[in-house]
Formats: structure tokens, C-alpha cells, sequence
């Protein structure tokens, strides 16, 4: 009797494990399947919180930052802007990288920049390079401010990549506090050299771009 009935209980529980089972996989799949569909939505979302704009009309110049893997996208822009009649200047910064070779040489990537920018209509006289070197977007900026102030610019306006343009932003207007330098950003649109913001997690260059602009962002709030 004793057996009969740890059997009959046996075969009660079974159902219900087996219910409770299933119930947690529909859960699992559910969440996995909201996700999925989730998860395009979330990372355009934070490809964008890197992305700004703040207008600025009438600038002296327009000053490009560094980016030895962007330097086409970023001085077309540059171009773009300066043929619009947005400031009669360009600025450019030196960071040291040199590029491969060109048949003669292995130049800097702010002359591969100057040579780009005057290919798509700049005069060279209207092209100024900062002195130093940059060794970061702070450092770069802090020269920035020197370059302007030595000329006596008053409105800069930034050219850089558009996920890096919230930390450029950040950065010149932390350089130039106190200095009466008024700063703008208008940043190339991705999709040049640089991944859609729809699709920068399917990539290993989307990952590096964005995801470690975020740890930047984090890094430079908290050191400077």
C-alpha cells in the first residue's frame, strides 16, 4: 500500500514539474525574443546620445580634430562647411601618427588632411596647423585654445567625427573656460568612415567606436 501510494504522488508531481518547466522556458524564449527585437532600437539609441550639434554662425574658424582612421570623412566635412562660407579658416591639429607610404614618403595624417582639404576647394592659405602635438581630444583641445587665442579667434567651430563629437564638445569647452571663446560642433554624419548607428554592434569597428566612446566619456568627466 505504501508503494502504491509514493507512486500515485510520483505521478501527480510529474505534470506539474513538467508545467512549470515549460512555463519557464516560454518565459526565457519570450525574453530572448523581446531582445532581439529590443535590441536594434536600443543600440541606435545610444549611438546617438554621442551625437551632438550646437550651431554656431559666423565663426573665425573651423578646427578639425585629430583621427588617423577618419581623416577623410572628418576634412570633407571641413571642406563642406568652409565652402558654405561657415568661417574663413581651418585649423588642424598635429597627433604625431604618420601614415603609409605614398610613393616619396611616409606623411603625417595632418598633411594627408591639408592635402584632402585643398583637393575639395580650401585655398592653402586658409589652412592653419596648431603647434604641439595632441595626444588626446583634452590635450588637443588645450592646444586649440592656444592657437585661438594667438590669433585671436573668438568662435571656433568643431569638425570631427559624430560619435566623438560629445566628448570634442565637452572637452574645447572645458579648454576654454573662462577664455570668452564661444564653441559650436558640427560633426560629419556617420556612415562614411564610421558605422551606421543602426548597425554599429554587428561590428567589431561599431563596438570600438561606440561602445568604447562611453568608457572615454566616463574617464574624461572624471579626470579633467
Amino acid at each position: 500500500m505504501a508503494t502504491e501510494r509514493i507512486a500515485s504522488r510520483t505521478i501527480r508531481r510529474t505534470p506539474v514539474r513538467a508545467k512549470r518547466k515549460a512555463a519557464a522556458t516560454r518565459r526565457v524564449l519570450i525574453g530572448v525574443a523581446i531582445l532581439l527585437i529590443a535590441s536594434p532600437i536600443i543600440a541606435w539609441g545610444a549611438a546617438h546620445m554621442l551625437i551632438v550639434k550646437a550651431d554656431l554662425p559666423g565663426a573665425d574658424a573651423i578646427v578639425v580634430f585629430s583621427g588617423s582612421g577618419t581623416y577623410v570623412e572628418r576634412a570633407s566635412w571641413a571642406a563642406r562647411l568652409f565652402r558654405e562660407g561657415r568661417a574663413p579658416m581651418i585649423v588642424l591639429t598635429d597627433d604625431g601618427l604618420i601614415s603609409g607610404w605614398d610613393g616619396q614618403r611616409n606623411p603625417y595624417f595632418y598633411e594627408l588632411m591639408t592635402r584632402r582639404l585643398v583637393q575639395e576647394g580650401v585655398p592653402a592659405d586658409r589652412i592653419q596647423v596648431a603647434q604641439g602635438q595632441a595626444t588626446g581630444t583634452y590635450t588637443e583641445s588645450l592646444l586649440l585654445r592656444e592657437h585661438a587665442v594667438t590669433h585671436n579667434y573668438k568662435r571656433l567651430l568643431i569638425v570631427t567625427s559624430a560619435y566623438h563629437s560629445r566628448r570634442a564638445l565637452w572637452s574645447l569647452r572645458r579648454a576654454c573656460e573662462g577664455s570668452g571663446i564661444q564653441i559650436g560642433i558640427d560633426a560629419a554624419p556617420p556612415g562614411w568612415q564610421t558605422p551606421e548607428a543602426s548597425l554599429w554592434w554587428t561590428s567589431s569597428l561599431g563596438w570600438k567606436t561606440v561602445f568604447l566612446e562611453y568608457l572615454k566619456l566616463i574617464y574624461y568627466r572624471i579626470n579633467y
